[in-house]
């Protein structure tokens, strides 16, 4: 039985909400991100691009490329409210989806067209969805993934379109090589040194002439232009959480140590969720006292993965949580409700100077281990305790804390 894979993609997310709660910038050239020279751009309207703003740029030089748009400071409690009203509608309205990310969703319909017909019944989530979010969307609907979420970028803007099986090579073919997920700028610069402009031109090529060229990368761009995919949906309930707990040798009540150890914590999940190139809805703190009695404290948060961001929410947490003055055996945070998406999203009120900073430290962290560095208010807690990270393969890590 062929398989119907429906991609959702909100357009331009952050412009429309902000059209939506101000109707006088619709048409209008957006930018949204940080307002300041060292700000960033977090999105813009497609008013911008023609002027060549992107996405990540200095908001110093979009000014200066678009002069007349409009600048707005981003909120992302305000776009994580409107991407959970667009999830809970297809929670309700499908029987398996995946959220890909704060503003993308994949859901599997096969099996559908026996009772509703898949294609049709996919238009009228599309059109559910524009009338109760007010926000538009797009859809691309085929047997696998990668083509859908391909039909998705063809579609755009607030558009939909269906890729019958057995033409996905046909479909793919005349689109530029910059349309296959997974081909970068590092990538599309190889490939167009080559002669290679057209996916057409990768269908033809022998699959061991791309891995040569490109390596292990290189069988999967092959297979992707050629419409091969076999990604499964991964069903968003079943999503992996992120926690680490630290149990100490001693029951203690010092608050420095309790403190500095819970920040360490925040901000070593901070990385992994960066590393792993995810975003966390939902923190929760919990804490074990000498009775044994455990206490768990949760708060739903617009999806950050930046340390200052997370850190103070979960000292906060602790805070409110710590209510028995009695000695604490064991401390632990964890994040959840992870979503796929970058730092692009904490970029509202953060400064290119603040990007850079995350980005040399975590390349630090990379390089050289995650305990390389560290802020001065961590320093107490060397490492943090034993986690899985779920966004790869490798064991739990096994850490220990510094003892003083």
């Amino acid at each position: 039985m062929s398989k119907n894979i429906l991609h959702l993609d909100l357009d331009t997310f952050f412009v429309s909400c902000e059209r939506l709660i101000d109707s006088k910038l619709q048409k209008k050239p957006l930018l949204v991100g940080g307002t300041g020279d060292r700000g960033v751009v977090a999105a813009c309207s497609y008013e911008t691009r023609r002027f060549g703003v992107h996405s990540g740029m200095s908001m110093k030089i979009a000014r200066r490329l678009c002069p007349e748009a409009i600048i707005i400071r981003g909120n992302t409690g305000t776009y994580s409210k409107y991407s959970n009203i667009v999830t809970d509608i297809i929670k309700e309205s499908v029987p398996l989806f995946e959220k890909a990310s704060i503003d993308e969703f994949y859901a599997d319909l096969s099996g559908m067209d026996a009772f509703f017909g898949s294609y049709k019944y996919a238009s009228e989530l599309r059109q559910r969805i524009i009338k109760e979010s007010g926000l538009p969307i797009s859809f691309g609907m085929s047997q696998n993934k990668i083509v859908s979420k391909v039909a998705t970028g063809e579609a755009k803007p607030n558009n939909q379109l269906l890729i019958n099986a057995g033409f996905e090579k046909d479909f793919l073919a005349p689109l530029s090589i910059k349309k296959i997920p997974s081909v970068g700028t590092k990538t599309y610069t190889i490939l167009r040194n080559l002669g290679v402009d057209k996916v057409k031109v990768v269908q033809e090529m022998p699959v061991e002439m791309l891995i040569s060229v490109l390596g292990k990368n290189g069988k999967t761009i092959w297979k992707r232009a050629n419409g091969i995919d076999h990604q499964p949906i991964v069903a968003f309930h079943e999503r992996k959480s992120l926690s680490t707990e630290r149990t100490y040798n001693k029951d203690t009540i010092d608050m420095v140590k309790l403190k500095t150890t819970i920040f360490a914590m925040a901000e070593n999940l901070a990385y992994q969720l960066r590393k792993g190139n995810k975003l966390a809805g939902t923190i929760s703190v919990k804490i074990r006292y000498s009775d044994f009695n455990t206490y768990n404290k949760q708060i739903k948060i617009p999806y950050t993965s930046a340390d200052h961001i997370i850190i103070p929410k979960v000292l906060e947490l602790f805070k409110q949580l710590y209510q028995r003055r009695l000695l604490i055996r064991l401390v632990g945070v964890k994040v959840s409700d992870i979503v796929s998406g970058n730092y692009q999203i904490n970029l509202f009120d953060d400064t290119e100077q603040m990007l850079k900073l995350y980005n040399a430290m975590d390349a630090v962290r990379d390089k050289y281990g995650e305990l390389s560095i560290m802020r001065a208010s961590s320093m107490g807690a060397k490492t943090i305790g034993r986690f899985k990270n779920p966004f790869n393969g490798e064991p739990p890590l096994v850490l220990a804390h510094r003892r003083h």
